[in-house]
């Protein structure tokens, strides 16, 4: 059976969860400024992908967060939603002419839109962070290790858990820096893009993102988090020109090659969990 075809209730708005998943992914590539990622204005420090190709790849995605969704509403284990990401990968790489564009969202992603049906269909109460964590927890830290993932790479080269033991964890990330400084972002700046900004800034600073770390190594990292809490000492989005400041942090992320794109992804998971609070 194609992993499209998940049995569920029918009273569950699984492709509504899908949607609202590709939309945090949408909402992330639009984002300007933003260091060193993507976005409708350049590149960033990426050579391989721009706008268009994101975008293309979070819509494609759309119908596998759905079927992730109901995967979960239909009490599934991690090893059935194991073989669904891996079939949105493989649509992914086609749809993005073997482009790695939202390979960790899938994962975190994923996990979430999984939780949200398991909670839409058995009434669970918590996170969705919490169901993660509690239904798959275990299974999420005892499955396979893609040996020669970035992230597999930068675990072993920095002692460091990574996406993995984010999920695990329920997505501390999430719920402790992301959601709380979307809302602060909120009450420091009116304009529709600042708390999103803020948060992506909070984020840099509080989470050893193993893309910088890929990338850029130890110094790297610590060049982004100085930066990025520079941006935030002097103000943020509150701060007269705040806009200016984070487009030269911007070029100087991409000027060193820099992508915090797993901070990106928590970026999208925050927008989601927001829209189906």
């Amino acid at each position: 059976m194609s992993a499209l075809a998940c049995p569920v209730a029918a009273a569950i708005d699984c492709d509504g969860i899908g949607r609202r998943a590709s939309d945090g992914l949408r909402a992330e590539v639009a984002l300007y400024p933003k260091p060193g990622l993507v976005s409708p204005v350049d590149s960033g420090a990426h050579d391989d992908m721009d706008a268009a190709v994101m975008i293309r790849s979070a819509d494609t995605l759309e119908p596998w967060f759905a079927a992730l969704a109901r995967a979960g509403a239909a009490g599934s284990g991690m090893g059935r939603l194991r073989a669904i990401g891996i079939e949105a990968e493989a649509a992914m790489m086609a749809a993005t002419g073997g482009v790695n564009t939202h390979r960790g969202a899938i994962f975190g992603m994923g996990l979430l839109c999984a939780a949200a049906g398991f909670r839409a269909r058995y009434g669970a109460g918590g996170t969705l962070g919490a169901i993660v964590a509690g239904r798959w927890g275990r299974e999420i830290g005892q499955g396979p290790v893609a040996l020669h993932s970035h992230g597999s790479v930068v675990a072993r080269r920095h002692a460091t858990g990574g996406a993995r033991a984010e999920a695990a964890g329920g997505f501390p990330s999430l719920y402790r820096i992301a959601l709380p400084a979307l809302a602060e972002g909120r009450r420091l700046a009116a304009d529709p893009d600042a708390h999103r900004v803020h948060a992506l800034f909070a984020l840099i600073v509080g989470v050893d993102d193993t893309n910088l770390l890929y990338r850029g190594g130890s110094d790297g990292l610590a060049f982004a988090q100085a930066k990025a809490r520079g941006f935030l000492d002097a103000g943020s989005v509150a701060a007269p020109g705040w806009r200016d400041r984070a487009i030269a942090i911007h070029r100087a992320f991409a000027a060193r090659r820099l992508s915090p794109g797993g901070c990106a992804d928590l970026l999208a998971m925050a927008l989601f969990v927001e829209a189906v609070a």
